[in-house]
């Protein structure tokens, strides 16, 4: 399938799934709206549960292209707190320009509650690893504490991301872009809290 029908598949799925909810979306309404044949469809998808899953990772790999990747081990001490801000920036406006995105990661926390071992769970699993190599690299750089057991660190890092992320999904469309930036900044300084040493 062609990069340009399988996007086009991808943002009609994320749409019906932000219309019908998840049990109620329909494959039949996704082929008809995308514009491919049902046999297209099965040909690359085992099924809805699969075509939900690639869609998770189609954004997360559509992110990571667009903001020209991350990495961590380039951050010194004076860089790594705003960079990272910089990445939740590059999420919010890559969000922005891609309005179904934010259905996908919808998405992704629905399916992340609803089964274990999912792609939902996999990618989470992911970014968990992802998170603490950020952390241990910003503990050596002495911009992050050490004073906690780390995965009591990681765990607490990772369930305020997710409570900020799950709250910028649900809360999306009430808030313009200033307001967003706002929060992004918010968000930093809860995560600040968590992570900076105490002196």
């Amino acid at each position: 399938m062609s990069t340009e029908r399988r996007d086009r598949l991808f943002q009609t799925a994320a749409e019906e799934l932000a219309t019908q909810g998840y049990d109620g979306a329909s494959l039949n309404r996704i082929i008809e709206r995308a514009g491919i044949g049902k046999s297209s469809l099965y040909y690359y998808f085992d099924d809805k549960r699969d075509l939900f899953g690639q869609l998770i990772q189609s954004v997360f790999d559509h992110f990571v292209r667009d903001i020209g990747g991350f990495d961590y081990r380039t951050l010194t001490a004076e860089t790594y707190w705003p960079e990272i801000e910089g990445l939740f920036l590059k999420g919010v406006a890559f969000s922005e320009r891609n309005p179904w995105s934010v259905h996908a990661g919808q998405l992704f926390y629905r399916l992340r509650a609803r089964e274990k071992g999912g792609s939902a769970s996999g990618l989470f699993a992911l970014a968990e690893n992802w998170v603490a190599s950020l952390l241990r690299h910003g503990t050596m750089l002495g911009v992050v504490r050490s004073d906690l057991p780390e995965g009591l660190l990681i765990q607490s890092v990772m369930a305020l991301v997710e409570v900020c992320d799950r709250y910028f999904l649900e809360t999306w469309g009430q808030h313009g872009q200033l307001e967003r930036r706002t929060l992004v900044a918010q968000q930093m300084h809860l995560l600040k809290r968590v992570c900076l040493p105490s002196d």
